[in-house]
């Protein structure tokens, strides 16, 4: 279960910085940009997709690992 969260929370958190990273630079990266319903909410959804995935690597550190 903590190898699982860790994967989930990287890729939260590899999401959330190139959905920030297109927001700042124009760079056609990431995948928020890709949902329609998030149009004109781009940078709060991958702020929220940073802190989520801290939130998950948090969760996975608490975890023991047996």
């Amino acid at each position: 279960m903590k190898k699982l969260l860790e994967f989930l929370g990287f890729v939260a958190v590899v999401q959330g910085a190139a959905g920030l990273l297109h927001e700042f630079t124009d760079w056609r990266v990431g995948f928020v940009q890709q949902l329609a319903f998030l149009d004109g909410r781009e940078v709060y959804a991958s702020v929220a997709l940073v802190v989520l995935g801290l939130a998950l690597f948090v969760a996975a550190e608490s975890r023991a690992s047996g």
